[in-house]
């Protein structure tokens, strides 16, 4: 029986089954006990295998989002924002918006969640499957002008125009450059089709007038504006509620 297990194991490690691998001593022990019958063992080794690429999938695709941080919407205290339009928010988590290519604006003050309810719904969608991406505007932009220098601009493009969600934080923070107008506009554009979630401390009918351009603003903005889902996000900032809890010793002596 020994022979044969070291078989089995060399066998499952040329397969680069290492699902099995890593499980085949404890469902043996199972089999052996009589839990699983010779169908339900191999059964549920197929499953161990399947489990162990699902989730190597998962990180792959949570690596390749680059996630400010680990923010999910079961980790969203809304009780600590009752402002929140909570119940539009737990219906975008269905990802409706995501099967039909549309996408969402979240704007609001700054602090009240924005930012961790866009990465929450991109994290949804990663565990649905999906492949995103986060990012800061600024950064996008940036990046896109480097590759205007070194001649990398298509490439660096088609890289944010690839995943399936694209995350544009701090979107409209400030006025834009006709290169950088321009930059946004072919980024857009090419990923028609594919989902967009910005965040904005403006509302969007005011993102117009931060474009040098105004034929670009209304070509781009209309077109993004009416195939969104959007979300005035109001109330008392969420940050104090991520602070890290101190704890407070007393330091009173007693009279002696």
């Amino acid at each position: 029986m020994t022979v044969l297990v070291n078989h089995l194991e060399q066998c499952l490690r040329q397969l680069k089954l290492g699902g099995m691998l890593q499980t085949l001593d404890a469902r043996l022990a199972q089999a052996r006990a009589g839990e699983l019958g010779h169908l339900d063992f191999l059964q549920v080794l197929c499953q161990d295998e399947i489990t162990r690429r699902e989730t190597q999938a998962l990180d792959r695709r949570i690596r390749r989002a680059r996630f400010e941080d680990a923010a999910t919407l079961e980790g969203f205290d809304f009780a600590a924002a009752p402002k929140l339009p909570a119940a539009q928010i737990r219906d975008l988590a269905a990802l409706r918006w995501l099967q039909a290519g549309e996408s969402v604006i979240l704007y609001g003050p700054v602090g009240v969640g924005k930012t961790h309810v866009a990465q929450a719904l991109g994290h949804l969608a990663v565990r649905q499957g999906a492949d995103a991406r986060f990012t800061k505007t600024s950064r996008a932009l940036a990046d896109l002008a480097g590759g205007r220098a070194d001649h990398s601009w298509d490439r660096r493009l088609r890289e944010l125009a690839r995943p399936d969600v694209l995350i544009l934080d701090d979107f409209a923070m400030r006025e834009l450059t006709p290169a950088q107008a321009d930059d946004l506009y072919e980024l857009i554009t090419e990923r028609t089709g594919r989902s967009l979630i910005l965040t904005s401390n403006r509302a969007p009918q005011d993102w117009y007038p931060l474009f040098p351009n105004p034929v670009v603003a209304e070509s781009l903005l209309d077109r993004l504006i009416n195939n969104s889902h959007q979300l005035f996000m109001n109330g008392a900032s969420y940050r104090p509620n991520k602070r890290p809890r101190t704890t407070t010793h007393d330091t009173r002596t007693k009279a002696g």
